[in-house]
């Protein structure tokens, strides 16, 4: 269950009129507060990112439908939370609910450390083109606002100086 703030995040998120991924990424953020508090662990930082992305799907998110390249098991599961997204209230089976949380404490909390978050990010930065990172950037830039898109403008042009620099 997120956390009450994590679901007025995601609200504001809606009605400022940002992306689905954007209003998404409130749940992820919880759930590497929780790993790193310790509350549970995560194989990695795909997994971690995962069950947030579930979370935020159960919470209504409408979230983009996982691709064919995605195995159908994944397929289903998603279609299952989008499903759960309506319902308000489920019985949980407690058993299963137990195990997860006992399977998840037995992780490592290595999976939200900053270095396991940014090994991630560059490689699935890596797995998409130029182009489409560029019209990411650019759909970003739409809500972002006169004064993020300034603070935003000045931090990439003190990384460029840097860059010249170390060049």
């Amino acid at each position: 269950m997120p956390e009450k703030i994590t679901l007025d995040r995601a609200r504001r998120d809606r009605r400022m009129g940002r992306s689905p991924s954007t209003q998404a990424g409130e749940f992820v953020r919880e759930e590497m507060e929780h790993i790193r508090r310790g509350k549970h662990g995560a194989r990695s930082a795909r997994q971690a990112i995962a069950i947030g992305l579930s979370k935020a799907r159960r919470s209504g998110v409408r979230l983009r439908r996982r691709g064919a390249a995605a195995k159908r098991r994944t397929r289903r599961r998603v279609a299952g939370a989008v499903v759960l997204a309506g319902i308000h209230r489920r019985r949980v089976n407690r058993a299963r609910a137990r195990a997860v949380s006992a399977a998840l404490k037995r992780e490592r909390r290595r999976a939200a450390s900053r270095r396991a978050l940014a090994r991630h990010a560059r490689g699935a930065a890596r797995r998409r083109t130029a182009a489409t990172r560029r019209r990411s950037a650019r759909r970003a830039v739409r809500t972002k606002g006169r004064t993020m898109r300034r603070a935003a403008a000045r931090r990439a042009a003190v990384t460029r100086r840097r860059r010249r620099i170390s060049a």
